[in-house]
């Protein structure tokens, strides 16, 4: 039991007596001490693998598979979990000829704690030897360890660190075909499905994926696995954070491919071609490296021409996108042998990719979970990303059963957001930069133009109209808003747009609750991108008003009547709520307004008044007011009661003043005033969120500048988005100025002042 004198034991040569007397002697209890010497004495890995090789395990399977007393079975199961732990070949081998394994199995459910205990964990070390596994699920191995595995993660079970050898177990055993069909049979996917549900289980979860790809051909268990909701798993593991998979050494290969066992000098003539050519092709490192199991299917042909199965596009032009081969590491099955690095990704996109070669992939694929978990992986990938990730967008778009998910999904949207844009959900509505990549960009515009194709063919326009015409409310609205980014025929977006009343119909839906956490940015850029369309074909919308300080100001009429000796004299006093007079010229004031045109010189008795009052102004609201009565036209006086950007509007003096212009009847002044307005929150130092302070005056001529910024071109896509999400919430329930605002920019006609109709 002492290490120092254990190592001595072994050096003096007393295993093969140990062993000898096992086979030599009848007594129980002497059994059993020499059962336990052996067990003692492997107390290291290579202690273990020398008591393996010196056929110290095949005595202890033998004598357990004679039925002995329960004394020995214990002492015998408890040696057997010392020797077995991480198995050797040897040990493997030498259990499964000792008929060890059906006592084992048996023993799986002995009323021992102890002894049913170490039996499991014997059972799961032997399934780290490939050679043993088939037998070990023909013993009924298989059902052993998932029950167990079931047991302990049920609400009464044992801990995580109890379950990962049953977990590796389980996992190895999807490495031969008839154990998994055992395991399929047992209940053992939706066990993996568990394990890839749980976040306690993270660290599994690299193993979990990778021993589900030996169920890459098993339609049966794919179709299974998808609707137990595999795919969005998966495409989260692309970019998640679950720990690096263990790797296994080449003994815990399938066993369904048997590694070649004869000597060179007697090896066919064609087998030995073969494998030169494999080697010198790059598809196998050297000579272990090669299984039966190459085919066309699992390993693609060799460059130049392309992959049949991959649908590819010429437009898929950046080289950083493609990474070149790389050869597979030893130990992994070959039906997960590609020609992309195999990283930790490598398991889950394959999987995806076997589900994207479906008739109709769209309904695992083509949502927004998988979508963004491909995106994520395609934009974050700290270096290239794999080409399969690539092949798998490209086979999505290219497929016209996809189109309508597309839509639906609004994956066409996000495609060009977080491709072509560079804004993925996680950016909105942060005005966080990312980084623009090129070939990025060039991949979501290969994407889009994939989904054109399918859009403008006679099943898309027919698709496509159906879901406008005839869809779900969601379904039209996402209609609407995808056909700006997938159609190019003037004819088709036409129809579908302005003569259906698809636009309409996407500008209603602003105000109503967003389906998608990115609807609002998707609907800017979808009009923006209708605008675009329309430029061509339409008178464009006249430019914003040019701003004041370009122009020379005028001089100011009314300032001489302000200084200690006026000239012309004042005649009359404006009389404000603050007690501050101000010095007007009655004759002046009398025709500018029909207001004061009645007050000052009518009936009313402040015509024969040198004090007049005003009441409810204030002196920065009134100054403007004064300004105007007295003929000044761009003097600067309408920007005084303009508060900065960032300063709310409704309430300030500005709006005190606009509404004091309405109620004198001075349009001029109105004019004037809104775009001193926009100049300031709205000019070049403004920014999104002004734009629905600006909105909230209600002015028509300001609620066409609003929508005029919005969707102005060459404006950043965030400002907009931004800009539209302000507009909305000052909208609220009143949403007819807005449609109409944002409808006549895109139409690029002008709104009236008075808010003109559009029929469209």
């Amino acid at each position: 039991m002492e290490p120092e004198s254990c190592g001595d034991i072994h050096s003096a040569g007393a295993v093969p007596l140990l062993v000898d007397n096992l086979t030599a002697c009848q007594d129980s209890q002497c059994l059993q001490s020499v059962v336990r010497a052996l067990r003692n004495l492997a107390d290291s890995p290579q202690h273990r693998l020398a008591l393996a090789q010196q056929g110290a395990v095949r005595p202890l399977a033998e004598l357990l598979a004679a039925a002995p007393d329960p004394a020995l079975t214990l002492a015998l199961v408890r040696a057997l979990l010392e020797l077995s732990r991480g198995c050797s070949r040897a040990c493997a081998e030498q259990l499964s000829l000792g008929g060890a394994l059906g006592p084992l199995v048996s023993l799986a459910s002995h009323p021992k704690k102890a002894v049913r205990e170490a039996t499991i964990l014997i059972l799961a070390n032997l399934c780290a030897q490939g050679l043993v596994r088939p037998a070990l699920g023909n013993a009924g191995g298989v059902d052993v360890l998932l029950g167990e595995l079931r047991r302990r993660r049920g609400p009464n079970g044992a801990g995580p660190a109890s379950q990962q050898p049953l977990v590796r177990a389980v996992c190895l055993l999807c490495r031969e075909a008839i154990n998994r069909a055992r395991l399929r049979d047992a209940g053992g996917l939706e066990l993996l499905m568990g394990l890839l549900r749980d976040p306690r289980a993270s660290a599994w979860h690299p193993r979990v994926v990778a021993a589900l790809v030996g169920f890459l051909y098993d339609t049966g268990a794919l179709g299974r696995l998808q609707a137990l909701g595999l795919v969005p798993l998966l495409a989260g593991q692309l970019c998640g954070d679950a720990g690096d998979e263990e790797e296994e050494g080449r003994e815990a290969a399938s066993w369904d491919f048997p590694e070649e066992r004869t000597p060179d000098r007697a090896e066919a003539g064609s087998f030995r071609s073969l494998r030169s050519w494999l080697i010198s092709e790059g598809y196998a490192a050297g000579p272990g490296d090669i299984s039966p199991d190459w085919s066309p299917e699992r390993c693609p042909p060799p460059p130049p021409p392309p992959e049949p199965a991959e649908p590819t596009s010429p437009t898929l032009g950046p080289t950083s996108l493609r990474t070149p081969r790389t050869l597979r590491t030893p130990g992994r099955s070959p039906a997960a042998a590609a020609e992309e690095p195999w990283g930790r990704e490598g398991p889950a996109l394959l999987l995806l990719s076997r589900f994207s070669q479906a008739p109709d992939p769209s309904g695992a694929l083509v949502t927004g979970p998988a979508l963004c978990g491909l995106l994520a992986y395609v934009t974050g990938s700290p270096g290239p990303p794999s080409p399969r990730a690539l092949r798998i967008l490209a086979r999505l778009t290219c497929n016209p059963a996809c189109l309508e998910a597309f839509v639906r999904s609004y994956g066409a949207a996000l495609l060009r957001a977080w491709l072509v844009l560079g804004v993925a959900p996680d950016d909105w509505p942060s005005l966080r930069a990312r980084p623009a990549r090129r070939q990025h960009r060039e991949l979501g515009e290969m994407l889009l133009q994939n989904l054109t194709v399918q859009a403008e063919s006679p099943f898309g326009v027919g698709a496509l109209t159906h879901l406008l015409l005839s869809g779900s409310p969601e379904d039209r609205v996402a209609c609407a808003l995808t056909l700006p980014f997938i159609c190019r025929k003037p004819s088709l977006w036409r129809r579908l747009l302005l003569d259906q009343g698809g636009l309409r119909l996407l500008l209603s839906a602003l105000t109503r609750p967003a389906p998608h956490p990115l609807f609002l940015f998707f609907a800017a850029d979808s009009l923006s991108c209708l605008q675009g369309l329309l430029s061509p074909t339409v008178i464009p919308a006249p430019p914003p008003p040019i701003p004041l300080d370009l122009d020379p100001p005028s001089p100011c009429l009314y300032e001489p009547l302000l200084g200690p000796a006026p000239v012309p004299a004042p005649d009359l006093h404006f009389l404000l709520d603050s007690g501050l007079r101000l010095p007007a010229q009655r004759a002046a004031s009398a025709t500018a307004s029909p207001f004061f045109r009645a007050l000052l010189a009518g009936s009313f008795a402040e015509a024969q008044m040198d004090l007049v009052p005003l009441r409810g102004l204030s002196p920065s609201a009134a100054w403007p007011i004064l300004h105007h009565l007295h003929g000044c036209r761009g003097c600067g006086a309408a920007l005084r009661p303009i508060p900065p950007p960032g300063q709310p509007l409704l309430g300030s003096e500005a709006e005190e003043a606009l509404e004091a212009a309405g109620r004198f009847l001075l349009p001029g002044l109105e004019e004037e005033l809104e775009e001193a307005v926009g100049h300031i929150h709205l000019g070049p130092h403004g920014g999104p969120e002004s734009v629905g302070e600006v909105f909230r005056l209600g002015r028509p001529r300001l609620v066409a500048h609003c929508a005029r910024w919005t969707l102005g071109p060459g404006q950043c896509p965030r400002k907009r988005a931004l800009a539209l999400v302000g507009l909305v919430e000052a909208a609220g329930e009143e949403a007819g100025p807005l449609t109409e605002a944002l409808l006549a920019v895109v139409m690029g006609v002008e709104l009236g002042a008075k808010g003109s109709r559009l029929d469209w």
